[in-house]
């Protein structure tokens, strides 16, 4: 019996891996989409979310069959809780790369990114990439470690969005107030995206320790 319930414990964690693989493939689509102006793409993220949300739906369920059945303790309740927490971060992610890959689909056949902040919104798309798979890293690994790194690349994110609104509020810009709808929004997406992956960081080191880092570069998420 008890063999089982370890082996559920085990099965957890490798459906968040899963799951974060998910995510991982949906927001380097997404970027595509929005870069390239690939319908298709776009399609694929915004119809494959429903397979995030079952995701969710499922592992949230389980996590709590095993916490009113099984009554984890110490190692085990921090799997359980960590993984409640952990779930609805990537799939509120997967709701963000769903996002970004509407507005490439409301934009089309045009661009919705203005040319003279592509470049910049191509970092911010290889910057989210590599934190959803560091985080789906740390997770698999129970590498504390590795997850503390998470917070440190997320400020690159925070100095792409800054210039965002330098590029818009700027006099000589030409764009349209659209475009600058457009851009406040993909910007703050692609941000909330890699708040969620610093938080699925933060999770891990919790698992993994027993307890949750702290100080500015960890908010309370």
């Amino acid at each position: 019996m008890r063999s089982s319930y370890h082996e559920e414990l085990d099965g957890i964690i490798e459906q968040l891996v899963h799951m974060a693989s998910l995510v991982e493939t949906a927001m380097h689509d997404a970027s595509e989409s929005l870069i390239n102006a690939d319908l298709t793409k776009a399609e694929a993220v915004i119809s494959g979310d429903a397979q995030l949300d079952a995701l969710h739906e499922e592992l949230e369920y389980k996590c709590l069959s095993l916490l009113a059945l099984q009554a984890p303790v110490a190692g085990e309740l921090r799997i359980v809780v960590s993984a409640i927490r952990v779930v609805f971060e990537f799939a509120r992610m997967g709701d963000l790369a769903a996002h970004i890959a509407k507005i490439a689909r409301l934009r089309y056949p045009e661009h919705a990114v203005p040319k003279d902040l592509e470049p910049n919104f191509i970092e911010m798309a290889r910057i989210a990439e590599q934190m959803v798979q560091l985080a789906k890293t740390t997770l698999s690994e129970h590498d504390a470690e590795e997850a503390m790194k998470l917070a440190k690349v997320d400020a690159d994110v925070d100095g792409l969005r800054r210039e965002h609104f330098q590029v818009i509020l700027d006099e000589n810009w030409q764009g349209t107030v659209e475009d600058a709808v457009d851009v406040a929004l993909l910007g703050r997406y692609y941000e909330r995206f890699c708040d969620h992956a610093v938080a699925v960081g933060r999770r891990t080191i919790y698992l993994v320790t027993g307890a949750a880092p702290t100080g500015e570069d960890w908010p309370n998420a």
